[in-house]
């Protein structure tokens, strides 16, 4: 049964149903089946939806009418025999996706099939959140612009960001690499620019959600997302739903290295800081400022001095997915970020896990690279529009009188 009507049906007041909330219940019903569907026929539609040709019909009409659902045409080359068919309007509204990170607001629209019609990457001179405040208005105009779909509605935003929200889904705490972050009500400020439903998630979170919806772990239930890049983070879905823990920081790894100082940091900094002190004295191709690219590509050259950086880097990680593994429990962890996504890990971590646990879990690389956040954002945009756009059409009187 469809998520939304399984909502539906769990407000529905216990008394006698109504006419007019019969009539909405079916319409959503038919419009879950034509989502899922599409195209389809209305003989199709009654079958799955399990109500009557006539209701079918009546539904229609209405849906139809809110610009919700139009004609299409059949997949098939065979006779329809006069069978029309029928599929959602995907541009009904678009869903505003946002990644504000240290060096780059990156931000996408969807429309309600959860085709990306634009992207536009930002690079931020300075990270400062005021700044990118006052960015947003015009950002989100030449990205309906840019999508062909100016006048198009757009349902709500969500946006990522570094750092652990409150439960309230909109303070930010915990934040060092954006100016002006830290203990702010973010979200409330973003609502008042652009004026829409707007929610904030942790960033980590957020690519976790887009690796389940279109990446490595598609279809898993019970896996971690691990970042390493500048900074280090985890988002982890347990399952089949997002855990943000009881204060919102579930994932901080960060935290795994408290009494142990810099030992295990595997970040841009610290891997630089290894590279620096093993290359000390040796014959190697590694010089100063012993950037990460820099690195990864002299040990794929061959760099024997390389090669043992890149070894350490995989022990601290490894170091890092350890107590997630023994703890959760995961069936998979998905390396992402600058540093972590890097191919040239994975052989060594995935040799240390097997060492290490009785129940090591499967390690794949992120397949959605610096897209991950965007599409967890769009993701969860899209939970919420598919229902709101239902309703706010209604309400705004496109519908037939009940």
């Amino acid at each position: 049964m469809p998520g939304t009507l399984v909502k539906l049906l769990d407000e529905m007041p216990t008394s006698r149903a109504t006419p007019p909330l019969l009539k909405r219940l079916n319409e959503r019903t038919v419009l879950e089946a034509i989502r899922e569907g599409a195209p389809i026929s209305r003989a199709e539609i009654a079958r799955r939806a399990g109500i009557s040709k006539p209701t079918v019909s009546l539904a229609l009409e209405s849906l139809l009418a809110a610009r919700l659902v139009r004609e299409a045409r059949p997949l098939t080359s065979r006779p329809t025999y006069g069978a029309r068919f029928f599929e959602a309007v995907p541009e009904a509204a678009l869903v505003l996706g946002l990644d504000l990170g240290a060096r780059f607001l990156r931000a996408a629209v969807s429309d309600l099939s959860g085709v990306v019609r634009a992207r536009h990457d930002v690079e931020l001179r300075v990270a400062d959140a005021d700044l990118v405040l006052d960015s947003l208005p015009g950002l989100l105009d030449d990205l309906v612009r840019a999508a062909g779909l100016a006048g198009a509605p757009v349902d709500g935003a969500v946006v990522g960001v570094p750092g652990a929200i409150d439960r309230d889904l909109d303070t930010i705490h915990l934040v060092e690499n954006v100016a002006g972050l830290d203990g702010r009500r973010f979200g409330s400020d973003v609502r008042e620019r652009l004026g829409m439903r707007v929610t904030v998630h942790n960033d980590i979170n957020l690519a976790a959600l887009g690796e389940r919806w279109r990446g490595a772990a598609r279809g898993v239930d019970d896996f971690a997302f691990v970042s390493v890049g500048t900074g280090l983070g985890a988002g982890l879905v347990l399952r089949g739903e997002l855990h943000r823990g009881y204060h919102g920081a579930a994932g901080e790894l960060d935290f795994v290295a408290a009494g142990l100082g810099d030992e295990i940091d595997p970040c841009a900094a610290a891997l630089s800081a290894v590279a620096e002190r093993l290359a000390a004295g040796r014959h190697t191709s590694l010089a100063p400022p012993f950037g990460g690219p820099e690195i990864f590509a002299a040990a794929a050259s061959g760099d024997g001095v390389a090669q043992q950086v890149l070894a350490e880097e995989a022990r601290r990680i490894a170091l890092h997915v350890v107590p997630v593994a023994a703890v959760a429990d995961v069936g998979l962890v998905v390396l992402g970020g600058g540093i972590g996504a890097n191919v040239l890990l994975l052989d060594e971590i995935r040799s240390l896990l097997a060492r290490w646990l009785p129940y090591p879990p499967r390690v794949e690389i992120s397949s959605l690279g610096d897209g991950a956040v965007l599409s967890g954002a769009l993701a969860v945009g899209l939970d919420g529009a598919l229902e709101n756009v239902f309703v706010n059409r209604r309400r705004a009187g496109f519908s037939p009188e009940s």
